[in-house]
């Protein structure tokens, strides 16, 4: 996916003004992928994102029997109707989530054991309390690593289904993979997660639209529980992915950041993606925003203040990185609550952060959930982004303003935007 160098000097500029399409979305993508994997049929999948996260599913359903051609971003998928192969490799996840979640739920699936592994990273992720619903549901599943995290194994035999409690407290994923798989379990299945905590829970709703577009029955019940019916199996079709809400983020920061304009198109009225709600944190800030019926415009008039804010994005927890940057050129504080998933991203988000904006001369302090942000005399810095994908194309965004910001280990963008420096220097 193209070559990098080990840091890139970021070029200050601004007032922008600048229209573009950022690219398909990572979190529908591989619902989208998995979900027509395990269709009766053929799926035509449009608007597919090109990137390592997206790469690493391709592969892993390639190496379970599923035939899928790519041409551009559309990829044609060969259902398997319900029924994977044991490959005799381990599946690699490589750094990707969805990935190791999702397939730990859907190898149950397969005709023999499977083990799903990582990157170094990866293995200390947590998984277990995916694990512990999966066999509560009649799931043949292990996990062999450390302190319930990867690599795992599944032992084939499917989902007994039934009614079983899910820990979402840490990550919706976990909600999301058994969601996904429970189709073809041998009775209904019902989820109740631990305390009525379902963490991002608009990500549930993503998987849920996406499962109801290929056929399956699946819902909210009255009281926070899940549902899916069995036997209602997905049937394959065409469905185009919308763009990646998460992406967006970052050129709708640089509006408020680097002041003037910035429009994105292909943004669906009314679409489930949460973290396109970042345009309303930065209207509170003090930009304006016009959402169009296909398309969002954040400006900041060069000169215009920023305002620091409260908020609470548990439900847009992608689009902290980005936030927390702007707040570097806010009037006053920011503080951003209820995002303890943050630790166990591709990173420790939150400790990544507190060192990273205190390099730029901001005072940040970070909690077991919170990050608070007071702004500072500014100053450039060369950047680690911990091979996070999200480190890197959020401080990036403080180079449109800052002079001598440069961004360590660029190449990290590849897994989920590889042409994210491209985009920036474009804007």
């Amino acid at each position: 996916m193209g070559a990098y160098p080990t840091q890139i000097a970021i070029r200050p500029r601004g007032p922008l003004d600048a229209a573009l399409r950022v690219p398909g979305s990572k979190s529908l993508t591989n619902r989208a992928a998995l979900v027509a994997a395990l269709a009766r049929g053929e799926s035509v999948l449009s608007g597919c994102l090109e990137s390592d996260d997206t790469d690493a599913m391709r592969a892993a359903l390639r190496a379970l029997g599923v035939a899928i051609d790519v041409r551009g971003d559309v990829w044609t998928v060969g259902g398997r109707a319900g029924v994977l192969h044991a490959p005799p490799q381990p599946l690699d996840a490589r750094a990707s989530g969805t990935t190791a979640r999702f397939l730990a739920a859907a190898a149950l699936l397969a005709d023999g054991p499977v083990v799903i592994d990582g990157t170094p990273r990866m293995r200390e992720r947590p998984i277990a309390d995916l694990t512990d619903c999966l066999r509560a549901l009649g799931g043949a599943v292990e996990v062999l690593g450390r302190n319930g995290c990867p690599p795992l194994r599944t032992n084939g035999g499917g989902l007994d289904g039934g009614r079983a409690p899910i820990d979402a407290r840490r990550s919706s994923q976990f909600v999301s993979a058994v969601l996904l798989a429970a189709p073809y379990a041998r009775s209904d299945v019902t989820l109740d997660p631990v305390g009525g905590v379902v963490v991002s829970a608009p990500y549930v709703d993503l998987t849920l639209d996406v499962m109801r577009a290929f056929g399956a029955r699946a819902q909210w019940l009255p009281g926070g529980s899940l549902h899916v019916a069995a036997g209602h199996h997905y049937a394959g079709r065409a469905y185009a992915v919308e763009s990646d809400a998460s992406a967006a983020a970052y050129p709708f920061c640089a509006a408020a950041i680097a002041g003037g304009r910035v429009r994105v198109d292909g943004v669906p009225a009314g679409s489930l993606q949460s973290d396109f709600r970042i345009v309303d944190v930065l209207e509170r800030m003090g930009c304006a925003v016009v959402r169009g019926p296909d398309s969002i415009t954040v400006e900041r008039p060069n000169g215009a203040p920023l305002a620091g804010v409260e908020v609470d994005m548990n439900e847009l927890p992608d689009a902290v990185l980005a936030l927390a940057v702007v707040a570097l050129f806010a009037e006053g504080p920011t503080r951003i609550e209820n995002v303890a998933n943050l630790r166990i991203k591709e990173t420790d988000r939150l400790a990544a952060l507190e060192r990273e904006l205190g390099k730029l001369g901001a005072r940040a302090e970070a909690g077991p959930d919170w990050l608070h942000v007071t702004p500072g005399p500014l100053r450039g810095a060369a950047i680690d982004t911990y091979d996070d994908h999200r480190m890197a194309m959020a401080f990036a965004l403080a180079g449109l303003r800052v002079p001598g910001v440069v961004i360590r280990d660029p190449g990290c963008v590849a897994k989920t935007w590889p042409d994210y420096f491209a985009m920036l220097e474009r804007l």
